[in-house]
């Protein structure tokens, strides 16, 4: 079992602080799923995981069992185990789907273990399908004129080959239509057992009716405020976030 822990987190872009002490534990086996207004950390927190430059942490720890993620160059943090799914995936042009997650497989292992060509495209043949995508887009420059949705389901394959200790999925039901919901629903499902945990950013239950979180994190004004099943999702989504504040003394602007 492996523990990613994040305590006391503090951050701050261009001098304004985003995390105000964010605490939160994760394990492997377990799905954690973090909901929250615009505007109160989320994705924030999210990037200073994965060592985003533009991101300062000022106080805080995290630890991924026991070892200073915060020392940890970008790459580093990669080859430990750690994975993000972002909102926005980047366009990178004279690079193919295919190099870059072979490419991204081998830099995890020992140049005695490097993944055969005949290994990897298996198992690229094989998550490609599940996730329904084509096999041309196997060739295809990474995201280079995606679209939305076939951008989410590329950040999920990738997840799939490179079978990271945690993943943070940053809004990755953002722009999605049912049908391309479930399909990227049903690729975190395949990753879900005791060797890995995620940690999944979302603004509706509508994503968390097809993965079921273990637990369910509120995020307000840089905090984690409330903490629950899978039942307190539904809540949210009953109530509102207005609810939930006055419940917990929170002002809330709902713009």
């Amino acid at each position: 079992m492996s523990v990613l822990e994040i305590k006391n987190l503090h951050v701050s872009i261009e001098d304004k602080e985003i995390l105000k002490g964010v605490n939160l534990t994760m394990k492997t086996g377990e799905i954690h799923a973090i909901m929250g207004p615009n505007g109160t950390g989320k994705s924030t927190l999210s990037a200073a995981i994965m060592g985003n430059p533009n991101y300062t942490v000022t106080e805080g720890e995290i630890y991924l069992d026991g070892e200073d993620v915060l020392e940890m160059e970008v790459d580093e943090r990669a080859r430990a185990g750690l994975f993000l799914a972002v909102q926005y995936p980047s366009e990178i042009p004279g690079i193919s789907n295919a190099e870059f997650m072979r490419a991204a497989i081998n830099s995890k292992r020992d140049d005695d273990n490097k993944i055969s060509v005949m290994d990897f495209l298996k198992k690229l043949d094989e998550k490609m399908a599940l996730l329904d995508m084509p096999e041309e887009m196997a060739e295809r420059y990474l995201n280079e004129g995606f679209s939305g949705g076939e951008k989410k389901r590329n950040e999920i394959l990738q997840l799939l080959m490179l079978e990271p200790t945690f993943a943070v999925l940053d809004e990755i039901d953002s722009g999605l239509d049912i049908d391309a919901l479930q399909v990227v629903s049903k690729g975190v499902n395949q990753m879900r057992g005791d060797d890995f945990g995620a940690l999944i950013i979302t603004h509706y239950q509508r994503l968390l009716n097809y993965i079921t979180p273990d637990v369910v994190h509120i995020m307000m004004d840089g905090k984690i405020v409330m903490t629950g099943d899978a039942d307190l999702a539904k809540r949210l989504e009953a109530e509102g976030y207005k609810g939930l504040s006055e419940e917990l003394g929170i002002e809330f602007d709902e713009e």
